[in-house]
């Protein structure tokens, strides 16, 4: 049994072993101590924080594997970017020149530099262990967080985005980077990578080109990459657009990966998770889990995969999804399906 939980202090060497992993890109997750036991502590901070507080929070979630005790994945929301330090990205904007003698049109693309996602929530640092990426522990990883966003919306901004990882070379050399980065950092791209990773973004703040910037004039090589992802960054883009997220016309200051946005009403699965009572217990469970459930209270939210059965005195658990829940028959639960209904698919009757 997995369950999505909150990061503890006594993650921090479980949570580093897992920041070794991720590689160049993941800025969120660096291998740097400090900086984990600090982002797990703001996060302990947030969770005891009220609704509404108007700070600016960041919600560390961790995949445990119960069975082992290992940490398998992380994920967070960052909540009210920009709001404590500047959150930049390049806004593709598209100019269109015309002539009439000589009768000509250019159209061009420039990038400017932006920070219009001002007090925005942020889905980020999803990263799950090479080990662990079986069945559909990648979706709880990720949904764990719309389950926290439906069982507690007062907490997260209505406009909800994800940074994706931008295309690198098999040596994690970035072609956007080396085209417009380097020339005003005066530095490789793993260095300001893990610089940025370690909180300390006013740099690009002072270094950045303020005016904007003709992607003509770019080599090929980086006009190339501008809103391309990380090959291994695919399956992540694809659970996010099934989410409801698309492109936002914006790309990342540093590699050029795509922005993604949606607003918090249309998530899907926050949308059609239901809030129910735990209407009895049963012994067992199949191997093939059909949906999310989360113990709902902020003090003790958890999220597991399982199967859950409707019925008239409520929703019927598995006790072991119920202990990994630390819930009993009686308490509150929030569940929704792990995947939409295919085409078809008679979704009226009482059992899951």
């Amino acid at each position: 049994m997995f369950v999505v939980r909150p990061a503890r202090l006594q993650d921090l060497d479980g949570l580093q072993a897992l920041a070794r992993k991720t590689g160049t890109g993941l800025t969120t997750l660096p291998d740097h101590r400090p900086t984990l036991e600090a982002k797990i502590k703001a996060s302990i901070e947030a969770f005891d924080d009220p609704e509404n507080s108007g700070e600016q929070h960041s919600y560390l979630l961790i995949l445990e594997d119960l069975t082992t005790g290992k940490i398998a994945g992380t994920s967070a929301l960052i909540v009210g970017l920009g709001l404590d330090k500047p959150f930049y990205s390049y806004r593709l904007l598209h100019l269109t020149q015309v002539s009439h003698d000589p009768e000509m049109r250019v159209d061009t693309e420039l990038m400017q530099l932006s920070n219009d996602f001002i007090g925005a929530t942020e889905v980020a640092t999803l990263f799950l262990d090479p080990d662990y990426r079986i069945g559909k522990l990648g979706k709880l990883l990720a949904k764990s967080r719309y389950m926290m966003i439906a069982a507690h919306p007062n907490r997260f901004s209505d406009q909800l985005i994800a940074e994706i990882r931008g295309w690198v070379d098999e040596k994690h050399h970035s072609p956007f980077w080396e085209a417009i980065g380097r020339h005003f950092f005066g530095m490789s791209f793993k260095e300001a990578d893990e610089i940025n990773g370690r909180g300390n973004s006013q740099f690009i703040a002072d270094l950045m080109p303020k005016f904007p910037i003709y992607t003509a004039l770019l080599p090929e090589a980086a006009r190339n990459v501008i809103g391309k992802p990380h090959d291994g960054a695919r399956p992540a883009i694809h659970l996010l657009e099934k989410e409801g997220f698309r492109f936002s016309g914006a790309v990342d200051i540093f590699d050029g990966g795509p922005e993604l946005e949606v607003n918090k009403r249309d998530l899907w699965t926050a949308r059609v998770s239901v809030q129910a009572t735990i209407g009895g217990l049963v012994d067992g469970d199949r191997q093939d889990p059909t949906h999310l459930v989360c113990n709902p209270s902020i003090d003790t939210f958890r999220v597991v995969l399982t199967n859950v059965i409707e019925g008239a005195s409520g929703v019927w658990l598995p006790k072991s999804a119920a202990d990994a829940l630390e819930l009993k028959e009686g308490d509150s639960v929030r569940y929704s399906p792990v995947e939409p209904p295919k085409e078809g698919t008679d979704m009226t009757g009482g059992s899951a």
